[in-house]
């Protein structure tokens, strides 16, 4: 059984006869084709650890949505029982302490301080089943004996769908490769004499989204990312643009640790790898092109690093 990706089968499906609708019988067909006739395409396998781990990154997941529903839900009614409502950043013991000093009047005021404390009572209970949920995912996370939990701005859930997601890290044939299929490589849309990269809008959502909070939180501290960010902003980049480099510079750490972890767990990967450098070196033949935009070839190293480089 092999892995057949959806742009294959869509770019078959184009050239079938008919009609060209997207229908059960003519998928089948595109990735039956797909499946016979392409090389190279990846083998399915049954892992037994990561299907468990994407069961519980996904439970972790409905979790917090469920938290955040359930938050907007308190917000809305301490705006009706509190003049100017409460913070952002609420928890059950603050808005609890919040709604015993509220005195409404009428049975409807009286409905919605009974409806608030319902909503702390079901908040008290979802922090303690996403806490359990957290400790569950680092157990596993840390028999896996990844070090992607070692990197700053990556927590249990980031690092599990890491896991999940990318599988088997080797299908990369490099750190490019990895960016592309992560969307934070730059798209190139110069034009002349005008060298520009936009962001792109294609690859893992998922994983992006991981990426990007990782990028938030180094820049929310004194960390290796916050001083890459701060030279891209002098060196004269936008906000977004120093945000797609840094993006671009963290999927390369990632790349490179889920490299390194294979080299310590004694794994066999195919031969010439290159991982992510994090040193800096040309960026390439056009002089306008920073470090982030182009691949940079760099040998894989069995400890894994997060210190960042210094701008070329």
């Amino acid at each position: 059984m092999v892995d057949v990706p959806a742009k294959l089968s869509a770019r078959v499906r184009v050239f079938a006869t008919g009609q060209g609708r997207k229908t059960d019988d003519t998928d089948a067909h595109s990735i039956a084709l797909v499946g016979v006739r392409m090389r190279g395409l990846r083998a399915v396998v049954d892992d037994e650890q990561l299907e468990l781990l994407r069961l519980l990154v996904d439970r972790r997941r409905r979790l917090g949505e469920e938290h955040t529903r359930m938050v907007c839900q308190l917000h809305q009614l301490l705006l009706e029982l509190i003049p100017g409502g409460a913070k952002r950043d609420l928890s059950a013991a603050q808005a609890r302490k919040l709604l015993a000093g509220a005195r409404p009047r009428g049975v409807v005021g009286k409905t919605r301080k009974q409806h608030a404390m319902e909503l702390v009572v079901d908040l008290e209970r979802i922090y303690q089943c996403k806490k359990a949920a957290n400790q569950e995912l680092i157990e596993l996370i840390k028999s896996t004996g990844t070090g992607l939990l070692d990197l700053h701005g990556i927590g249990p859930s980031g690092a599990a769908r890491l896991l999940v997601e990318v599988g088997d890290i080797t299908r990369f044939p490099d750190r490019g490769h990895f960016a592309s299929w992560t969307g934070t490589a730059p798209i190139d849309a110069s034009s002349g004499d005008r060298v520009r990269h936009r962001l792109s809008r294609g690859g893992n959502r998922q994983i992006n989204v991981v990426l990007h909070i990782m990028a938030t939180v180094q820049l929310r501290n004194r960390t290796e990312g916050r001083a890459y960010y701060d030279r891209k902003i002098a060196a004269g980049k936008s906000s977004n643009e120093a945000m797609r480099c840094l993006k671009r510079r963290l999927s390369d750490i990632v790349y490179r640790t889920m490299l390194n972890d294979l080299v310590a767990n004694k794994a066999t990967g195919p031969g010439g790898h290159r991982g992510a450098s994090l040193q800096s070196s040309a960026a390439g033949s056009h002089p306008h092109t920073g470090s982030s935009d182009k691949s940079l070839p760099g040998p894989v190293k069995a400890k894994p690093r997060t210190r960042m480089p210094r701008a070329s």
